[in-house]
C-alpha cells in the first residue's frame, strides 16, 4: 500500500515538473521578442498568445477543437471573438493600425484580460509577459505620437483634446457657409444641410424626432450624427460610404427622402440663376465656377472649421486639475477600466472605426418592436457588401454627446442614461451600477466644447 502510495506521489510530482518545464518553456519563448519592427514584434505577440486563433475570418483552430465539449466551447468563443475585433484583417499583412485597435490591444494586454482564461488553462503559460507588455505599450506610444498627432504628454491616454483649429481656406468657408444655409440646394426650396444637423442645438437632427426629417415631412431610417468635429472622423455616415466632408456633403442633396428626387446638374443650374453666387464662385474656383465640385468643396471647407475645443475635459488632459469634478474624474476612470475607450479614441472620442453593435448579445433582436428594419441597420455592410461588416457602425464621436439626444444610428435610445446601459449590456457584457452610470455621464457632460454656433 505504501509502495503505490509512493509511486502516485512520484507520479504527480514528475508531472508537476513536466507542466512547470512546459510552462517555463513557454514563457521563455513568449518573451524572447523576434528581431524586426514594432509591429512585426507586436504582431508574434498576439501570435504567441493564441490572439489570432479566434480573432480573424478565418479561425487557425486547433485540433481539440472538434472534440464534442469544447467544439461548442469553441464556436462561441470564436464567434464572440470575431464580432468584438477581427485583429488579423486590422494589424497583420503590413496594415497600419487605426486608433481604435490601438487602444484595444493596449487595454487587453495591460490588464492582462487576453487571453481568456479558458484559453490559459489549456495553453499553459500563455499570457502576456511584462517585456510583451512593454513592447505593446511602445507600439502603440509611437503609433499615436507618429501617425496620429498625439503630444508627447498625450500619447499614454487613449484620447486626446480637440486642437485649436485645423487647415482651411477662409474665403471658401464663408462661401461654404453660405451654401450650408441655402434651402435652394433641396428640390423644392425647403431644406438645407442646417435642417438637418442644427448648429445651435449640437449639429445633430432635431431632438424631437427619432431620425431625421427631410422633404415634404418624410423621414429617414438613421439619426442624422453631428456634423462638429466630423473633420476627425476617419470616413463619413453611419456606415462610412463618404470618404470625406466632400463626398458626404454631395449625397444628400441627391436623395430623395432628405432632400429631393434631383440631380447635382439640376440643382447647379438652379443656383446659377444667382448671378452674384456665379460670380463668387468664379473668383474663388477660377476655372471651374460653379459646380457641384466647387458647392460641395466649399461645404466641406466650412465644416473644417466646425470643431469644439477647449471642453473642460480638454483642459483636464492638459493639467488643469479643477476643471472637472470628482464624479466626472470616476466617470472617465470607469470609461477606461472598462474598455469604452477601446472604441471611443482618439481626439473625437470615436469615429475612427466601424464596430459591431451587438458583441454579447442580439441589439436588434431586443430592439423596440416599433422601429422596422431597414436597409440601415445593415451598417458597413450596406457600403461594402460583406457579411462580415453587417452591423457595424462608425463608432460615434462623443464630443458635445450631451447635446446629441437621441442615440445610435437608429435614435433609438432617448437619453445618455439609456445609451450608456446599452453600450455596456450589448458590447461589454456588464451590467452597470446607477453610481456608475451617473459617473460615466458626469465625465460626458464635460465634453462640450466651444463654438461660436452652439447655444451656450
Amino acid at each position: 500500500m505504501k509502495k503505490c502510495h509512493s509511486i502516485g506521489l512520484l507520479v504527480v510530482a514528475c508531472a508537476l515538473v513536466a507542466a512547470g518545464v512546459l510552462v517555463a518553456l513557454r514563457v521563455s519563448s513568449r518573451q524572447a521578442i523576434p528581431e524586426g519592427t514594432a509591429q512585426e514584434q507586436v504582431q508574434a505577440v498576439l501570435e504567441h498568445n493564441g490572439c489570432f486563433v479566434c480573432h480573424a475570418q478565418e479561425p487557425n483552430l486547433p485540433f481539440y477543437a472538434k472534440l464534442p465539449v469544447m467544439k461548442k466551447v469553441m464556436a462561441k468563443h470564436t464567434s464572440t471573438a470575431l464580432r468584438a475585433v477581427d485583429l488579423e484583417s486590422r494589424i497583420v499583412g503590413g496594415v497600419p493600425a487605426d486608433e481604435a485597435v490601438l487602444s484595444m490591444v493596449a487595454h487587453v494586454t495591460a490588464n492582462g484580460e487576453m487571453p481568456i482564461s479558458q484559453y490559459r488553462m489549456i495553453h499553459w503559460g500563455s499570457g502576456v509577459g511584462a517585456k510583451e507588455k512593454r513592447a505593446v505599450a511602445e507600439w502603440v506610444y509611437d503609433n499615436r505620437l507618429n501617425r496620429f498627432g498625439y503630444s508627447d504628454s498625450e500619447a499614454s491616454e487613449p484620447v486626446r483634446p480637440v486642437p485649436e483649429t485645423v487647415p482651411y481656406d477662409a474665403a471658401k468657408a464663408m462661401l461654404g457657409e453660405a451654401m450650408y444655409n441655402d434651402t435652394r440646394i433641396s428640390l423644392d426650396g425647403t431644406i438645407s444641410c442646417a435642417s438637418c444637423h442644427i448648429l445651435k442645438d449640437g449639429g445633430d437632427s432635431d431632438p424631437a424626432h427619432r431620425t431625421s426629417e427631410g422633404i415634404y415631412g418624410q423621414f429617414g431610417g438613421v439619426n442624422a450624427p453631428t456634423v462638429y468635429n466630423a473633420v476627425f472622423n476617419v470616413q463619413q455616415f453611419w456606415n462610412g460610404r463618404a470618404a470625406d466632408l466632400q463626398e458626404q456633403a454631395a449625397g444628400p442633396p441627391e436623395n430623395p427622402v432628405e432632400m429631393g428626387d434631383q440631380t447635382w446638374d439640376q440643382i447647379c443650374e438652379r443656383l446659377r440663376e444667382d448671378k452674384a453666387l456665379v460670380k463668387l464662385f468664379e473668383s474663388l474656383y477660377p476655372g471651374e465656377g460653379l459646380t457641384r465640385n466647387t458647392v460641395t468643396g466649399a461645404i466641406a471647407e466650412f465644416e473644417k472649421t466646425l470643431i469644439t475645443p477647449d471642453a473642460p475635459f480638454d483642459r483636464y488632459l492638459k493639467g488643469e486639475t479643477d476643471a472637472i469634478d470628482a464624479q466626472a474624474i470616476e466617470g472617465y476612470d470607469y470609461f477606461k477600466r472598462f474598455a469604452c475607450a477601446s472604441c471611443h479614441t482618439g481626439v473625437g472620442i470615436g469615429g475612427s472605426s466601424f464596430e459591431r453593435l451587438g458583441i454579447f448579445a442580439d441589439y436588434f433582436a431586443e430592439r423596440s418592436e416599433d422601429i422596422e428594419y431597414c436597409a440601415d441597420d445593415d451598417g458597413l455592410k450596406g457600403f461594402t457588401g460583406k457579411d462580415a461588416d453587417l452591423h457595424r457602425f462608425k463608432v460615434p464621436g462623443l464630443r458635445n454627446v450631451a447635446l446629441t439626444a437621441p442615440y445610435f444610428h437608429d435614435g433609438s435610445m432617448a437619453t445618455l442614461e439609456d445609451a450608456v446601459r446599452a453600450m455596456a449590456r450589448y458590447e461589454l457584457d456588464r451590467e452597470l451600477s446607477d453610481a456608475e452610470v451617473s459617473a460615466l455621464v458626469a465625465f460626458m457632460n464635460t465634453l462640450t466644447g466651444q463654438s461660436k454656433y452652439l447655444a451656450q
